[in-house]
């Protein structure tokens, strides 16, 4: 079965936005577009004429746009969270309007898109109004985050590669490393890395070990491998300006008011400047 890229729309200028991002995506990769509003459970039943015109609209504008795009169109039942959760499971990626910067940042998403993408078990894509066109980021990279062994971030390399692939891009691998604190040192964690050279070389040995399959599949990507002390979250930031897409794996942590995906990846969603790819682990 072919996955479409999907999207969800609301008729607001962040989900326009969204929009024509993946209505570029699945012709970059030759998939359909599927366009879905999910509506609230005391939406009027005398709207849903009003809902599914603005979706036929939006699909119209969009094979104009792009003539040979397949694009279907959706109403979803049942609560946001729920339907857009169904959504993105059958969907190649999710892709979402998000609201932009500014100090509040644990609510620049909205709590819709936030349990989304902590809970989708496909790729999210989170697209703002403004964001680098790709006509102005030609040359640009794909970012993605490594941390840990070759599986921790398996998904995220994968989609990036993909990503890569898609756009005829150069590719930036991303691994960020801090000196071990009381906490984690070990006689044994510290003569692996006095083996490898050092802190910074076991790191970097440690990255092209998680490299290695991908270069073997994707021979045809020029990729950069960037190694820096620092937190995940600052270092992926501080080479966010060269990017047209980040990618960021995701990590959810379980709390009395519902899932969050990690620090690293929210504050990618929240800061970089372009639009950023949440992945779940494989």
């Amino acid at each position: 079965m072919t996955r479409p890229i999907t999207v969800g729309a609301d008729g607001s200028a962040e989900s326009l936005a969204a929009v024509h991002w993946a209505a570029r995506e699945a012709v970059r990769r030759s998939l359909p577009l599927r366009i879905v509003h999910a509506r609230e459970k005391s939406d009027a039943e005398d709207r849903t004429a009003d809902l599914r015109e603005a979706l036929v609209r939006t699909a119209g504008d969009v094979g104009q746009e792009h003539p040979g795009l397949a694009v279907t169109t959706d109403l979803l039942d049942g609560g946001p969270v729920e339907a857009l959760l169904t959504a993105a499971s059958e969907a190649e990626t999710l892709v979402l309007g998000s609201r932009g910067h500014g100090a509040i940042v644990g609510f620049l998403l909205g709590s819709v898109g936030q349990q989304v993408i902590a809970e989708s078990t496909r790729p999210v894509v989170l697209v703002r109004v403004g964001d680098r066109a790709e006509s102005e980021a030609a040359g640009r990279e794909i970012v993605v985050g490594q941390q840990g062994g070759p599986e921790d971030s398996a998904a995220a390399l994968e989609f990036a590669f993909e990503a890569a692939v898609a756009r005829g891009a150069d590719l930036r691998v991303v691994r960020a490393w801090a000196l071990p604190t009381v906490f984690t040192y070990s006689p044994g964690s510290l003569a692996l890395a006095d083996e490898a050279g050092g802190l910074e070389q076991y790191e970097k040995k440690a990255l092209a070990e998680a490299l290695r399959p991908w270069l073997e599949r994707f021979p045809d990507v020029r990729v950069t491998e960037h190694v820096e002390m620092g937190s995940a979250g600052e270092v992926l930031l501080s080479v966010a300006a060269r990017a047209q897409l980040m990618v960021v794996g995701r990590r959810v942590r379980r709390s009395a008011v519902g899932s969050r995906i990690g620090s690293v990846a929210h504050g990618v969603v929240h800061h970089a400047p372009s639009p950023v790819a949440v992945v779940p682990p494989a």
